[in-house]
């Protein structure tokens, strides 16, 4: 129900936050919720990653690109993620989730979201996500860059997350 509540939030409160271009960051203003806290009271590592697709959600709605995405039957999905823990989140504190769009290959996209609190990193990851269609089948990246436009020029996917994404594969066994 929290996390429903914090969709309803940025949905409602998005144009608060100024409409952005889908190659921009995505700058989300959060606060750890009672309900996200652990045992030891810091913010539970799986709640990060719930609160990731916000931030995702966030960037699609500023950008436009939710909408058009929903009128075509198209539906992003996390096909793979690695995250970083430095700093604990303390009940009550207040922080940023910042997303951007990092690269793309042939079949998915690559997001960096961090998590920031008075310009220190508590957390950073990367999202690997591709997108689905309502009637079956992937979205190709050509398709997914006609709605969205081209991509900067700039924008070149590190190796290190290319390598990453290979070796995150999950591959059938032979048994």
């Amino acid at each position: 129900m929290n996390l429903l509540l914090r969709l309803a939030w940025i949905l409602l409160t998005h144009r608060r936050r100024g409409p952005l271009g889908i190659w921009d960051e995505a700058v989300t203003p959060m606060m750890v919720a009672p309900t996200d806290l652990d045992p030891l009271l810091h913010m539970n590592n799986g709640k990060y990653l719930s609160l990731m697709d916000l931030g995702r959600v966030d960037l699609m709605v500023r950008a436009g690109l939710w909408p058009r995405l929903n009128a075509l039957g198209w539906y992003p999905v996390v096909a793979a993620q690695t995250i970083t823990y430095r700093r604990s989140l303390n009940p009550l504190q207040r922080f940023d989730l910042v997303t951007r769009v990092i690269g793309f290959d042939d079949r998915a996209v690559y997001v960096e979201q961090s998590f920031r609190r008075g310009g220190r990193i508590h957390a950073s990851a990367i999202v690997k996500a591709r997108f689905l269609k309502k009637t079956g089948g992937s979205v190709g990246i050509e398709e997914l860059l006609s709605l969205t436009g081209p991509a900067p020029a700039d924008l070149t996917l590190p190796t290190w997350v290319e390598e990453w994404s290979s070796r995150s594969r999950i591959r059938e066994s032979a048994t």
